[in-house]
């Protein structure tokens, strides 16, 4: 009797072993939560089929990225498939596997967020949720602008006198950043003590990353970018002093609250949705939280969308994705569920449990239930870039936050700033 117990514990754990499961990393979120329910469609259907079964392991956010890449860096077989980001893509790229001959259907995703997920020209992630940027803007207050003579004729002698020219109002479409700055005047307290908003804007001037990425637009937008023809960083251009000079002149101007050197995402939503500004230059993200009755009811209904101003609209974009792992030992199996990521099958199962995907087909459909989704597909395919996917990335952007902070509080002129980035960036990237 003993001897068949023993038996049969060993058959179950060989058994056990055989099952040929595939281990995918997360974190929580949103994101992992609609994951989860592909995953789960997947194991009770095409996966439990083909005796291949996908497990999700959620790692905290707290330190995600470091403990994952020593998984990476150790060469663990542990993990198959991996979460990977834009800024952090390129760097991660050694441990994966390029993506060559596997199909990832790139007439499904759009283009600019396929080019998130490549580095050196192969594509090493599946690009699962997109963010980029928007112009956020009261459309009622606009409306009587566009309509009001009283309030046009003001909007009018604001622009003579403060930029030296006389602007006429606009709709967001077909703003240049001198009609941003006309705008940011007309509806602050400061310039009009008849305007609605304390504000005319809000900018994220704290020294944060991700705050650079909303600057870059307005570099992108002026025709620059960090790396020239040649492929060599070069930011110490005309765009780059034109658009560095943009946020200092709105913040010196007071059209933004004085504690805008402290704000990021949370704190400029905080500005708008309690009607303290009239515009800013925000995340996708934000949308949801803008137009809940419950959360923002002073703007909810009033939120208006359009591209970021300028002669080259633009909007930075960066994707979240899976990739696989160089060092898995099921290659094959999470190669026959990357497969399935790539359907429209599986991207509207994934939306519609809240992920993001860049996937025109998907979020033009959705427009009924996600206002924005439609919108976020228009400008991710019309004004997205994606400003570089090298392994510096993240430093690279840490540089310049560190830069552009110093100057847009005072503490350095703007030439030295750039003159800084330039001379670190390219000792970085030796």
């Amino acid at each position: 009797m003993r001897k068949l117990l023993i038996l049969l514990i060993v058959a179950i754990v060989v058994l056990a072993f055989s099952v040929n499961k595939v281990t995918m990393v997360y974190w929580p979120g949103p994101e992992s939560e609609a994951m989860e329910k592909v995953v789960a469609h997947w194991n009770s259907t095409v996966g439990k089929q083909i005796g291949i079964e996908v497990e999700v392991v959620n790692f905290s956010r707290e330190g995600f990225w470091e403990k994952q890449e020593t998984l990476l860096n150790a060469r663990s077989s542990s993990v198959d498939i991996v979460f990977v980001t834009t800024y952090i893509i390129g760097r991660l790229a050694p441990h994966l596997v390029a993506l060559e001959g596997f199909d990832l259907k790139p007439e499904l995703f759009i283009a600019s967020a396929v080019e998130s997920m490549s580095y050196e020209g192969l594509v090493y992630g599946l690009p699962l949720d997109v963010s980029n940027h928007f112009l956020y803007y009261r459309r009622d207050l606009l409306d009587r602008l566009m309509s009001d003579p009283a309030w046009i004729k003001r909007y009018e002698e604001l622009s003579v006198k403060y930029l030296g020219k006389k602007l006429s109002p606009k709709r967001p479409e077909e703003w240049t950043w001198d009609d941003y700055k006309a705008v940011a005047l007309f509806f602050t307290k400061k310039y009009n003590p008849d305007s609605p908003t304390a504000y005319g804007n809000v900018l994220q001037m704290k020294n944060l990353v991700y705050n650079i990425m909303i600057w870059n637009d307005v570099l992108w937008s002026m025709g620059g970018q960090w790396f020239d023809t040649e492929g060599k960083f070069s930011i110490r251009t005309d765009a780059a002093k034109v658009a560095g000079l943009l946020f200092r002149e709105l913040y010196d101007m007071g059209t933004v609250p004085p504690g805008v050197t402290t704000y990021e995402f949370g704190e400029a939503n905080e500005a708008f949705k309690t009607g303290n500004a009239f515009m800013m230059i925000q995340w996708s993200a934000a949308y949801r939280i803008l137009t809940d009755k419950n959360e923002s009811p002073l703007v909810f209904d009033k939120v208006g969308l359009a591209p970021v101003p300028g002669p080259r609209p633009s909007t930075h974009v960066h994707c979240l994705g899976v990739a696989l792992s160089k060092y898995s030992k099921k290659k094959d199996a999470a190669l026959k569920f990357l497969s399935f990521l790539t359907t429209e099958e599986a991207m509207k199962m994934y939306a519609v449990n809240g992920g993001i995907p860049p996937v025109e087909t998907v979020l033009k459909a959705m427009g009924d239930i996600r206002p924005e989704f439609p919108v976020i597909a228009e400008h991710v395919k019309r004004y997205g870039y994606v400003e570089t996917t090298v392994p510096q990335t993240m430093a690279i952007l840490e540089i310049m936050s560190n830069k552009l902070t110093a100057y847009w509080t005072g503490q350095i002129h703007l030439e030295d700033a750039l003159e800084q980035i330039q001379k670190e960036c390219e000792a970085l990237l030796k």
